[in-house]
């Protein structure tokens, strides 16, 4: 019997004390993520859902995302930015032919927003997360648990290349800049293929049946945040600030298109891709001289190793179990990656075999 070991035991404040941490040994199960293939339970997620005839165009007109030509069964990615560029909120989506699915780390923010801009559209959001639940199956062997459910092997995610800065007008698809493949489950709600593997969205009453069918080793939050760092995957309100755009974080590939019409923040898009670099970077961080139990908390300052200025913060800080103690932090653009940085009272280096462009 695995001793599940909920998140709000060990810090009732964090925005995953709806989740279960680990299930008694968080280095097991991060190995089980990364050779084999484990379910994480992340019902905790928010959860809108968009039915209606107008939703894609109107989500098109909203975010910095291309939607009107989405395929039903399929998925992508959307930003919703502030009319300076910054990032307000990131979505997944799916869209079922009759209903388009976001789920997100702030759902009554962005339903608020989406509630403010619905005008005369044919369009009906709500928050469902009280009725539906997001699992996500993560690990190589993904495909064969989603065979056993009778729904796979699923086309891997389909990202469209990042344009150089001059690219010529119209050269862009007018299609999203990364597909998921997404398959209706037998009992109701889709599957929809991932990076990391799939994600699973079901009624909250079928997770118990669900979890047997599947029969995969039940993995916590805590393992699967330790995957997402390490293949440097930002995640909203974490490794993102008041003043984040796009292209600090890496969300310019899965979640913008450069030659769609006017959406809010648009010309901050265009001016950072176009005329250089973006003012922070992400990078993977290797921190020394930490005890176990001193994990920083996010939005730390990272300062430069003498100074008392931050040039940086931490998003997510964990225990990898072959990495060790890292973090996924923002940082300035100048940063160099030989620079010693500290956080709180370690010292920190910047993985450059990680970091890409260091």
């Amino acid at each position: 019997m695995l001793s599940a070991v909920p998140v709000a035991a060990l810090d009732p404040a964090d925005p995953d004390a709806g989740a279960v941490a680990h299930y008694g040994d968080p280095a097991r199960e991060q190995r089980t993520l990364d050779t084999a293939a484990g379910l994480v339970d992340r019902s905790h997620t928010g959860i809108i859902a968009i039915p209606g005839a107008d939703r894609l165009g109107w989500l098109h007109s909203l975010t910095t995302q291309h939607l009107t030509d989405l395929a039903p069964m399929t998925g992508s990615e959307l930003l919703v930015l502030s009319p300076h560029g910054h990032v307000e909120h990131h979505a997944v989506l799916t869209d079922d032919g009759t209903t388009t699915w976001l789920d997100t780390s702030d759902a009554p923010g962005l339903l608020q927003f989406l509630e403010r801009m619905r005008f005369l559209m044919r369009v009906e959001p709500a928050d469902v997360t009280a009725d539906w639940a997001l699992l996500s199956i993560v690990g190589p062997q993904t495909d064969e648990a989603l065979i056993s459910l009778g729904v796979g092997p699923m086309l891997p995610p389909d990202l469209m290349a990042v344009p150089e800065a001059k690219f010529a007008s119209s050269s862009v698809p007018a299609r999203p800049t990364v597909v998921y493949a997404a398959a209706a489950l037998p009992r109701g709600g889709w599957v929809r293929r991932m990076p990391y593997g799939a994600d699973l969205l079901v009624p909250r009453a079928d997770v118990p049946e669900l979890i047997q069918d599947l029969g995969l080793p039940l993995v916590g939050i805590w393992a699967f945040e330790a995957v997402r760092v390490a293949a440097l995957r930002p995640r909203a309100g974490f490794e993102t600030d008041h003043k984040t755009l796009p292209a600090e974080v890496g969300w310019t590939g899965p979640a913008v298109h450069l030659e769609k019409g006017c959406y809010r923040g648009q010309e901050t898009i265009a001016r950072v891709h176009h005329l250089g670099r973006p003012p922070r970077k992400l990078v993977l961080l290797h921190l020394d001289g930490i005890a176990t139990d001193e994990l920083p908390a996010r939005h730390t300052p990272v300062l430069l190793e003498g100074g008392d200025r931050p040039v940086g913060f931490v998003g997510t800080a964990v225990r990898h179990h072959e990495l060790g103690m890292i973090v996924l932090a923002v940082v300035k653009q100048n940063i160099k990656p030989d620079s010693v940085l500290r956080v709180g009272p370690s010292t920190a280096a910047v993985d450059t075999e990680l970091t890409p462009g260091t």
